[in-house]
């Protein structure tokens, strides 16, 4: 592929932010490239999310990257709360007018829009680092890139950085030019995935004294589940046995429940914590996805605010390019930004309301449990978690 010294936009991350923006540039005849530090195996096997909201959806259909998704995907219409030795399901689709989520790894996601760019053509540079983006305050932004041992240079109108909270696109905002909001949690999830069919039909969320756990999956025969740990815990600590044990003990609400056991092929520590960078703008660079904000993975919020934020930014772009007006795209963070603040403290509630923390009282557990009745028993408690779960309208 010839390396393009020149292009409206530059995207820096071929993660799902980066690929659907280019997706959606492609379709509205914007031409872009897309630079990527890792190969692309590396970006295919990158383990991160599994549930879609809606809007990302309806998102990849609009684009056309929808097809597989469409076949394989899973839709679930609710979750289940656990707490006190009870059980709740919590309906979506009669809690929100028919809206649902899907059981679609973000790997799959991220597999097929890579097929699709490649199929096409499109700029998509693999093992391509960005070492520096000059010139956002400037008509001309410069992307300073190597690829196959050689230094490049990409002139480009705009960058949008899609390369996450540790990229290069977040140090090129000068110091001063930005404010990040930031939550440390006094907990981790030890997450695993085991070739195990899922024992539930429905994401299970637990509340327990011995702390949170969570029973996802990634398809009818693999289960992902986590676990609240300590920070800073050794994954190598907990055997196979003692991570089924604890799940079962963690998420058998009425003690009759147990998971199917099977061996589990990967372990990890995540930490958990929030921030968000204001304005996710400085002159012609964009922030989009994890290098704008990171939320707790309690919400599925993650990945879905990336698929929102670069849904607003290709329709910025559409309409500067249909009209000539920068309107939309100097509304972009604003626009942003109000679903980012919702979605961080939807992430917040779930995670202070399920978790148990270490510091935690007899009266901080009790008020944890009063508003997990409180969402059992309330249309109104649950059509919010509901709402909120399943995604806010995009822009």
């Amino acid at each position: 592929m010839s390396h393009p010294h020149h292009t409206r936009v530059a995207v820096i991350g071929a993660g799902p932010a980066g690929l659907l923006l280019a997706r959606l540039l492609q379709g509205a005849g914007i031409g872009c490239v897309v630079l990527e530090s890792r190969d692309r195996a590396y970006v295919e096997q990158r383990q991160r999310a599994g549930i879609l909201e809606q809007g990302t959806v309806e998102a990849l259909r609009a684009a056309g990257a929808a097809d597989r998704l469409d076949r394989e995907g899973i839709p679930h219409d609710g979750i289940e709360l656990r707490f006190d030795g009870r059980r709740h399901r919590v309906d979506f689709p009669s809690l929100t007018g028919g809206r649902r989520v899907w059981v679609y790894a973000q790997t799959e996601m991220v597999k097929d829009l890579i097929a699709l760019r490649m199929a096409d053509g499109e700029p998509l540079l693999f093992e391509a680092p960005v070492h520096a983006v000059e010139g956002a305050d400037t008509d001309t932004c410069v992307v300073r890139y190597t690829h196959g041992g050689q230094e490049t240079v990409l002139t480009c109108d705009y960058v949008v950085g899609c390369d996450g909270h540790h990229g290069v696109a977040r140090r090129a905002v000068p110091e001063g030019a930005s404010r990040t909001f930031e939550r440390a949690y006094p907990y981790s999830w030890l997450g695993v995935t085991a070739d195990a069919p899922p024992a539930y039909d429905e994401l299970v969320y637990a509340h327990s004294d011995r702390g949170f756990a969570l029973a996802s999956m990634r398809s009818p025969s693999v289960s992902r589940l986590y676990l609240q740990v300590p920070d800073g815990e050794d994954p190598a600590d907990w055997s196979d046995q003692r991570i089924w044990d604890e799940l079962d003990t963690r998420l058998g609400a009425d003690g009759s429940w147990r998971l199917h056991r099977g061996p589990i092929t990967a372990k990890a520590v995540l930490p958990m914590r929030s921030s968000v960078t204001e304005p996710m703008r400085h002159g012609r660079l964009f922030l989009a996805g994890d290098a704008a904000h990171i939320v707790p993975p309690t919400g599925a919020k993650g990945l879905n605010l990336a698929a929102s934020d670069v849904t607003v930014l290709a329709r910025a772009f559409a309409h500067l390019e249909t009209t000539g007006s920068t309107e939309l795209l100097d509304a972009y963070s604003d626009t942003c930004l109000r679903r980012v603040w919702r979605a961080e403290h939807f992430s917040y509630l779930m995670t202070t309301t399920l978790h148990t923390d270490p510091g935690q009282s007899g009266f901080d557990g009790r008020l944890q449990l009063s508003q997990l009745d409180r969402i059992a028993s309330s249309p109104f408690a649950a059509a919010d978690l509901a709402e909120n779960y399943t995604g806010l309208p995009i822009g």
